[in-house]
């Protein structure tokens, strides 16, 4: 794979992944550009390849189990970056996290039950309620101050409901890009107080704060009773690009919530990847300056996208974390947002699939040429 023109003195190098067998890029014709589905054209830092390649050496692939290295590695970055207290028998290491979130849907609930979720959201939380059969009370988000956050009184009057067990949430918001604050997360758990609800809390995006200021807060953290009740689910692929590889944890610090959600993954869920254990050690231990490029190359990525569309009739919140840039595209009345970009030569993520058809995805993880080319081609149909 051969490197992109890049921004100079950075440790972030955009790669052409055409031809490699990508999701993204390969799913359409060479001449569309990719910007839908949520992982970065960057390679992932040096330290992470070098573990790899390391581990590979070994020549020996067989049953592997994570070190206590590792365990460590997770206890730190959640200390040093979120003020948040874990032990190493509260992770468990999972394959990934989507399979995670149907895994809990059905361990912490029944067919008769409903699951609360706040929407639009990344819709595999929406999909792990449907395929299981359960209820959903969606919640809607509302643009207060420029940014995405639930309706608190329909966030009561859904957890009134008898039937209702879970409330799933995702924080950093997958696509509106809030980060919650402690206020906003306080309100969710006083009612999940109130009415004795579990929440799991997809934080996948939480090492990709980008406005300057703000720290990602796990909702766990905010109180004893918070962590009594919550099943926490993170991982290094967004943040490192090594999705692939195929790393989550969830941290469970109920010892009986920890128990129900480990059997019913038992004998469902395989283990990790051998690799994604070294990789995902390297990347909490050793990468910290190319993550700190990262963020400043998403700002101005961020930044280029906010002010190009600046001028048209769409309509951009904050985008406080994530590199998804949630768009209003109402105006244009659209039955197909994907078919009419795709037109333009740009492939999006249709707001239908996360429960607002208005509205487009746009994943600005990639050069910034690149961004701006796509940029170029979407104002031509603006």
């Amino acid at each position: 794979m051969s490197d992109f023109h890049l921004q100079e003195n950075t440790l972030i190098k955009a790669k052409n992944r055409q031809g490699t067998q990508s999701i993204k890029w390969d799913k359409f014709p060479a001449d569309i550009i990719p910007m839908w589905v949520a992982d970065m054209d960057f390679a992932s830092p040096e330290p992470i390849i070098k573990a790899i390649q390391e581990r590979v050496s070994d020549g020996v692939f067989g049953y592997t189990k994570a070190d206590e290295g590792l365990d460590q590695a997770i206890i730190d970055n959640a200390k040093n970056n979120y003020n948040w207290d874990i032990k190493a028998k509260e992770i468990d290491y999972l394959p990934g996290l989507v399979c995670a979130l149907h895994v809990a849907v059905r361990a912490f609930t029944k067919e008769d039950e409903a699951v609360i979720i706040p929407g639009p959201v990344y819709f595999h939380l929406t999909k792990a309620a449907e395929l299981a059969n359960r209820k959903i009370h969606s919640i809607p988000m509302q643009l207060t101050n420029d940014r995405w956050i639930p309706d608190m009184k329909a966030f009561g009057e859904a957890c009134s409901d008898s039937k209702a067990k879970l409330i799933l949430l995702c924080n950093p918001h997958n696509p509106g890009g809030t980060v919650f604050n402690r206020e906003e997360l306080e309100q969710i758990h006083k009612l999940a107080k109130q009415h004795n609800l579990i929440v799991i809390s997809d934080e996948i995006h939480c090492d990709l704060i980008l406005e300057e200021g703000l720290k990602h807060i796990p909702f766990a953290s905010i109180n004893e009773d918070a962590a009594s009740r919550t099943v926490t689910l993170m991982a290094p692929s967004k943040t490192y690009n090594v999705a692939g590889l195929g790393l989550a944890y969830a941290v469970t610090q109920n010892l009986t919530l920890r128990n129900t959600f480990n059997l019913a993954r038992s004998g469902i869920m395989p283990d990790p990847n051998l690799l994604a254990f070294n990789a995902t050690k390297a990347a909490y231990t050793q990468c910290q300056d190319w993550h700190q490029d990262l963020i400043k190359y998403l700002r101005k990525n961020r930044d280029l996208i906010k002010k190009r569309l600046a001028h048209t009739q769409c309509k951009i919140s904050q985008i406080e974390a994530t590199y998804l840039a949630w768009i209003d595209v109402s105006y244009l009345k659209l039955d197909n947002a994907e078919t009419y970009f795709l037109a333009a030569g740009v492939a999006i993520s249709d707001g239908k699939q996360f429960g607002n058809p208005n509205f487009i995805r746009l994943n600005f993880g990639c050069s910034y040429q690149q961004l701006d080319q796509a940029l170029t081609r979407l104002l031509k149909v603006l």
